[in-house]
């Protein structure tokens, strides 16, 4: 039986309520009339037989099940963003490109102010975005299939890790923090004491998948102790955060995609106990590659002019 598929425009909504907290905000950013856009959603929860928002007088918020859809959904609009890419690259000559791979912290947190810039500075450069987690950039690096990458990984591994592939070069851009976070009402937000490490170790977490720099970051500094298997695997930043924010369960989070929730007092910071999980963010490149070009261009103006609100002072 064939099945017919659902349009972007409402897979780029339920991303908004993921991304925003609601509907109507979601429907405002994407410039749909706030009947159109519930009408969308409804189609699309009758199409897959499930609930994806839970509606209240007081906003729109995402069900587990419209959580799981968001996620998905992030990776079809990605595609589907790149499929856009490569047809106006087929459309018109231009006389550069660079291909940028970033892990999705750096992406989501980072990225827009210093390619903003970078276009203002270079509008002939047709830039490429690739949303990666950190073990895929480096990959693409290996493939040539990119020219510069930002990782959040603990470390760049060697090449013998690679596939045999080319050493990298890396350089330090910005620095960042992970933190434990939970849900207000969590009973460690009522601790008058920190959390120990041990606690958190023994403790499911929603956490990223393997490959990406947060989980390679938190395995890293509980690799000697006896880790409790996830709660939850979600494939993006925002996917954990609603978890959380749902009351799903704690997790380890890049300050920069926690910074205006803790603020609001959406989700609570709680300390761990001889646990500090601060982290570079680099730029990378293959070591036989000389960086020259829009890419060592874009590196140089984040070397040198990077307002980049690094999370941590003392870059």
């Amino acid at each position: 039986m064939s099945r017919s598929w659902p349009e972007l425009a409402v897979l780029d909504l339920i991303v908004g309520i993921d991304d925003h907290g609601s509907l109507s905000a979601a429907a405002r950013n994407a410039g749909m009339a706030q009947p159109n856009a519930s009408r969308a959603v409804r189609q699309l929860e009758h199409r897959f037989g499930v609930t994806l928002v839970r509606r209240r007088p007081t906003g729109s918020t995402l069900t587990a099940e419209g959580t799981v859809v968001a996620h998905w959904a992030r990776r079809v609009l990605a595609e589907a963003g790149q499929l856009m890419d490569v047809a106006d690259g087929l459309r018109a000559e231009r006389s550069a490109q660079l291909t940028v791979g970033a892990s999705m912290t750096v992406a989501e947190h980072l990225l827009p102010a210093w390619l903003g810039r970078f276009r203002a500075l270079h509008p002939e450069v047709n830039i490429h975005l690739q949303v990666l987690n950190s073990t895929q950039v480096f990959e693409r690096l290996v493939a040539g299939a990119c020219d510069l990458g930002f990782v959040e990984t603990p470390s760049v591994p060697t090449a013998s890790l690679i596939s045999g592939g080319p050493a990298f070069r890396s350089v330090v851009v910005a620095r960042d923090r992970l933190v434990v976070v939970v849900h207000p009402g969590h009973p460690w937000a009522r601790r008058d004491t920190p959390l120990s490490v041990f606690e958190l170790a023994s403790t499911p977490l929603v956490v990223r998948e393997p490959g990406s720099g947060t989980r390679t970051t938190l395995d890293v500094a509980l690799e000697d102790l006896d880790a409790a298997p996830p709660l939850l695997e979600l494939g993006s930043a925002a996917a954990i955060r609603t978890s959380v924010v749902a009351g799903v369960g704690p997790a380890v989070m890049s300050t920069l995609a926690v910074e205006e929730q803790v603020a609001s007092g959406e989700l609570a910071v709680i300390e761990v106990e001889g646990l500090r999980l601060d982290r570079p963010l680099r730029a990378v490149w293959r070591g036989d590659r000389q960086l020259t070009g829009p890419a060592g261009e874009l590196l140089g103006m984040v070397r040198n002019g990077s307002e980049g609100h690094p999370a941590l002072p003392g870059r």
